[in-house]
């Protein structure tokens, strides 16, 4: 992997709905799941995860059912804005190179930071480790994370659907050999 020896792997969950979204609701980012990649030791250092509380949406039964967590429990988590502030200063967001399985995560950050008026946490060097796996392993169709893990041959740990484990799973493809040899990190405007 060309880059800085530590990146952030990141992987969110957000409020989210059997059917159509509630009046006056958005999808809101509710954990951060973030594991901190060693690229040049090629080992996963830390797993972390930051329970956001929702401002605009609730915790429908359908997205405790995915994700396991329940209303009460992001009651108890931190504002969005200082979610982004955790992540910048004890994550080094913006310094470090990110990636996420697919685009979402990088879409609803960007999102949820126009809605909001919080500055954005991330830098501008973001991988979509989902399109790298697929180049990787010559996949005409992009696989979802529990499908790459099983191509990969490596085991699903925790639970799926839930941010910090699914963030986990992911920095395991990361380190992958045949990825590794494909990485390269795409640079966005902010």
């Amino acid at each position: 992997m060309g880059m800085n020896t530590l990146l952030n792997v990141v992987d969110v969950e957000a409020t989210c709905w059997d059917g159509p979204i509630p009046s006056g609701a958005i999808h809101e980012i509710i954990e951060i799941g973030l594991t901190v990649v060693d690229s040049a030791a090629g080992t996963r250092i830390a797993k972390h995860r930051i329970l956001v509380r929702p401002e605009r949406s609730t915790v429908s039964e359908f997205c405790t059912e995915l994700t396991g967590l329940t209303q009460a429990e992001v009651d108890t988590g931190i504002s969005f804005a200082e979610a982004c502030r955790m992540l910048a200063d004890e994550y080094d967001a913006h310094a470090r190179p990110w990636a996420s399985w697919g685009d979402y995560d990088r879409k609803q950050f960007l999102r949820q930071c126009e809605n909001t008026g919080v500055a954005y946490p991330f830098g501008r060097r973001h991988t979509n480790a989902k399109q790298i796996f697929a180049e990787a392993y010559g996949l005409r169709r992009r696989q979802g994370m529990a499908g790459a893990l099983h191509i990969a041959g490596l085991p699903l740990e925790g639970r799926h659907h839930c941010g910090a484990d699914d963030a986990w799973n992911i920095a395991a493809l990361v380190l992958d050999p045949k990825v590794r040899n494909a990485w390269r990190t795409t640079t966005f405007a902010t």
